[in-house]
């Protein structure tokens, strides 16, 4: 028989959070606590392909939350095909054990595409008329509409940007409970993303950290009890750690100062122009890929980025071997950040030519990462009346254009993406189960590519 497995993704969790958060520090307690070696870059995407795959990002080729797609000339973030994600996937190796084998995903990303048996992912309605509903890719399909009667629609706009909150966890957890109660999956993978927002908004030493975390391990204390009524094995884990954010940098300013970045105009708006440049960056929290077209110009560009201060390393091909991030998707260089810098996406120069994108949130548009969107625009005293006017015109099924976050960004206080300099802020592992795994017992660390094993182990099911 396989043991139920529920696997909480906790993201921001750390050692140093753990005492406000008794309901999951108990996990622990009651069975293992381990550190996490995660992987670089330490940003969602690429971690949790890793969790599920046991593969560094060289080997599943998730450099990152979004990537430049030669193949395309543009630069995208956060798909959520699973067909990008190479590797088999942890349920795919338990079913090849277990025939029999049932996996629930809830909103662990690149969700969509995916051979689990039961999806819920947020995916908006994007109308012909341009505008966009708040909803959720959800398979079989009747669990979408049962989901909705119970919990209301996915809260969207409570899941990113300015009004992102504890809501979209606790909807999560509905879902989750919801399904572990009537579908009993042998594996449930569940996403909570909520001390992301204020761990970056104000920082991981701050007080509102603090409630962020005492608010997550309220959230998630009805599934807690849930898995345990069902017999099931819990584990706790994070992706990374969130450490303080001081110092943003604009590496693709400094490319275009440099001659290296090229840009084209529409409107009055500039945008990056990726077909012409001769290297630019697509930022990603404390990483950044730089893409340079001619062999040529590695030499030059490196020059400019060792240059810039804020840029710990600078990661060729050979480097990038060593770290397990040498793959095709990857920049000719890699960027990481010193520990208390972070990399902006902006490539403009005056901000009366930034593209009206850059002002609202829009996470597919944006050419990188971009932490602002969880602000309204502090030099904007209208920016919350300009919001709550343009839901009013949604409601009304008109189009409309959330221009409140601001170009500033030194209003962010906490970043990721580099490894952890600290244990005590980086991501942790809490299981249930009393018995830790052999490397854990000798090191008290868990490697990210081991995470798959021990989970199929924990079910019974060899890993191999």
């Amino acid at each position: 028989m396989t043991t139920p497995l529920v696997v909480l993704d906790v993201v921001g969790m750390t050692p140093a959070l753990l005492p406000h958060m008794p309901n999951l520090r108990a996990l622990g307690e009651r069975g293992f606590q381990a550190g996490l070696g995660t992987v670089l870059p330490a940003v969602t995407c690429s971690v949790q392909s890793t969790f599920l795959t046991g593969l560094t990002p060289a080997g599943h080729g998730v450099v990152g939350n979004g990537w430049y797609f030669r193949d395309l000339g543009e630069v995208f973030l956060w798909r959520q095909h699973n067909r990008l994600v190479g590797g088999e996937k942890v349920w795919e190796t338990a079913r090849r054990r277990d025939p029999d084998h049932t996996t629930a995903n809830i909103c662990w990303w690149y969700a969509m595409g995916a051979t689990t048996d039961i999806t819920v992912t947020p995916r908006p309605v994007y109308h012909a008329d341009g505008r966009k509903s708040p909803d959720a890719y959800v398979r079989p399909p009747d669990l979408h509409d049962r989901l909705v009667e119970e919990l209301g629609e996915f809260p969207l706009f409570r899941y990113w940007g300015p009004t992102a909150s504890i809501a979209s966890s606790e909807w999560i957890v509905g879902a989750a409970r919801r399904v572990l109660a009537a579908h009993r999956p042998d594996l449930l993978l569940v996403y909570v993303p909520h001390l992301d927002y204020d761990l970056q908004r104000h920082g991981p030493d701050s007080p509102e950290a603090v409630r962020a975390a005492r608010d997550v391990d309220r959230a998630v204390e009805p599934l807690l009890r849930d898995a345990h009524a069902a017999g099931a094995t819990v584990v706790a884990l994070s992706e990374y750690g969130i450490t303080p954010a001081r110092r943003p940098v604009d590496v693709n300013r400094a490319l275009r100062r440099a001659g290296l970045l090229q840009v084209h105009r529409q409107a009055g708006m500039e945008y990056l122009d990726p077909w012409t440049s001769r290297a630019f960056a697509v930022a990603d929290h404390q990483v950044a890929h730089v893409y340079v077209a001619d062999p040529a110009d590695v030499a030059r560009t490196r020059a400019v980025l060792e240059g810039l201060a804020g840029v710990d390393a600078v990661l060729d091909r050979g480097a990038q071997a060593g770290v397990g991030l040498d793959h095709e998707r990857s920049g000719e260089l890699v960027l990481v950040a010193e520990p208390d810098a972070w990399f902006t996406y902006y490539y403009w120069l005056d901000d009366d030519r930034a593209p009206d994108f850059a002002r609202g949130v829009e996470i597919h548009r944006k050419p990188g990462y971009d932490p602002a969107e969880l602000f309204f625009d502090p030099a904007d005293r209208l920016a919350k009346a300009k919001a709550a006017g343009n839901l009013a015109r949604k409601k009304l099924g008109l189009r409309y254009a959330m221009k409140t976050v601001p170009l500033d960004p030194s209003v962010v206080r906490g970043t990721h993406g580099r490894l952890p300099d600290d244990p005590a802020d980086g991501p942790v592992l809490l299981c249930s189960a009393p018995t830790p795994p052999d490397v854990v017992e000798r090191t008290g660390l868990l490697p990210a590519t081991a995470v798959r094993d021990l989970l199929l182990s924990l079910q019974g099911l060899s890993p191999r």
